[in-house]
């Protein structure tokens, strides 16, 4: 437990803090403006209180998620002058254009709280849309940056200093588009699973409430138009990494032997010694047909590896297992509702249903958690992939415990914080909207309201 061991564990506690606010920063403005347009469209005031809801969340998300990006920004240049120093005219340009994204995203987010019944209806919703739209984009940046690490082009090495930089190039490298694709669902799949538990949850203390349903079937809906794409761009991610990433690819499969038809094994422990995958299910010939279209095809093993350049198998593996397990519970679910909806059968409606939906919230998050941790120890131990170790990058400056602890305290208070004003929102009784006229939450009260 060194300087170096400090200094990753408090970008992964950083980076693990603001995923999620990055995600719902993606995700939660359009539901927003989903619920707003439903609202245009129908006159129906039961979803301009939906939408004045989920727009206090988002601020409130958004400010939170501010504060921990902010922290980040300043943990890139400190911790990891290295890799700054070696990359930073590569990759300035996202992080440029994410600053100019993330701008936009706050003001017209202050349009949309404070505009009500100051400008258009219309003109309203359409500053919900590049609430929206500028949240896709910043994270649309941030994620090309990652996936210059993992494929870096744009640069030629001269004399160990990068030359000829080509930023555009460098944004988009051969991995930018799977993972913004991979990264974008999963913010509107996490997201939107997560509002429908917290929504599934009153409804299964009130059945009555109007409003806890609408807001449950609009946000199941975008997860379950989600969530087969996130598996399709899923499948899509593990070829590429297998072409551009093979190591890091039989990390994710545990998979040590180089060799055709090889397996896929689900689930079990990586153990680099034996070089074996303990309590693991084998599918014959299965692997090198999702790498390669070709049960017979040969799959690089980490066998073709020098050992030093190994990732940490047994967690990558173990995330890798954990990203898809929850995936595919999602994807039960969607079905669920799907068999529901085409049986025309109330999708808010059903106990066991509701309970299932409550259960699974937190899976969205645990998926990009997990994800992230693959994308992330599955390249070490380079910080820049072939081009530059984790360990030349870090910052030799000692005593690094001390940031580590006091912002590991940052983010338990803001999480604390976050919590008691989330409980406000929620469950402090129906808020009235800016005007002074009360949210109404039953069918009788949205009646007499529209």
């Amino acid at each position: 437990m060194n300087d170096f061991f400090f200094a990753r564990s408090q970008m992964a506690v950083s980076l693990a803090f603001h995923i999620i606010f990055a995600a719902i920063g993606m995700g939660m403005p359009m539901l927003m403006a989903i619920a707003e347009w439903r609202y245009l469209r129908t006159g129906d005031a039961g979803y301009l209180d939906l939408a004045k809801r989920w727009a206090k969340g988002t601020a409130v998300f958004f400010a939170v998620g501010a504060v921990s990006g902010t922290v980040l920004s300043f943990e890139l240049g400190l911790l990891w002058p290295g890799f700054m120093k070696y990359a930073g005219a590569i990759i300035g340009m996202p992080f440029s254009l994410e600053g100019f994204a993330f701008f936009t995203e706050a003001i017209f987010l202050g349009i949309y709280l404070y505009g009500w019944r100051r400008i258009s209806p219309r003109m309203h919703w359409l500053a919900g849309v590049i609430v929206a739209a500028s949240g896709i984009f910043s994270g649309i940046f941030v994620v090309t940056a990652n996936a210059w690490m993992n494929a870096p082009a744009g640069f030629r090495v001269v004399n160990g200093a990068p030359a000829d930089i080509d930023p555009v190039a460098a944004m988009l490298n051969p991995a930018s588009l799977h993972e913004v694709l991979h990264m974008t669902l999963a913010a509107y799949v996490a997201t939107a699973f997560a509002v429908a538990s917290v929504h599934a949850f009153f409804l299964l203390r009130d059945r009555s409430s109007l409003f806890h349903r609408r807001a449950f079937t609009i946000s199941l809906a975008v997860g379950c138009i989600a969530i087969p794409l996130q598996l399709a761009s899923g499948d899509l991610s593990a070829r590429v990494v297998a072409s551009l990433q093979p190591a890091k690819f039989a990390a994710m499969e545990g998979h040590y032997r180089t060799g055709a038809n090889a397996p896929v094994v689900i689930g079990g422990l990586a153990d680099d010694s034996t070089r074996t995958v303990r309590y693991g299910l084998e599918i014959p010939g299965f692997l090198s047909f999702l790498a390669h279209d070709d049960f017979g095809a040969s799959v690089t093993g980490l066998d073709a590896y020098p050992r030093d350049q190994w990732p940490n198998s047994l967690l990558v593996h173990l995330s890798f297992d954990t990203m898809v397990g929850c995936g595919s519970l999602l994807l039960l679910l969607a079905a669920a509702a799907a068999w529901k909806r085409w049986r025309k059968r109330p999708v808010a409606g059903g106990r066991r249903f509701l309970l299932a939906a409550v259960a699974a919230g937190p899976l969205g998050f645990i998926a990009i958690e997990t994800g992230w941790m693959v994308t992330e120890l599955g390249r070490q131990p380079w910080v820049i992939y072939g081009v530059m170790r984790t360990a030349q990058a870090v910052t030799p400056i000692t005593g690094l415990v001390i940031p580590f602890v006091s912002f590991t305290v940052l983010y338990v208070l803001l999480s604390a914080v976050l919590v008691f004003l989330l409980r406000r929102i929620f469950l402090g009784g129906t808020p009235d909207d800016v005007s002074g006229t009360p949210m109404a939450t039953t069918e009788s009260e949205a009646r007499h309201a529209a």
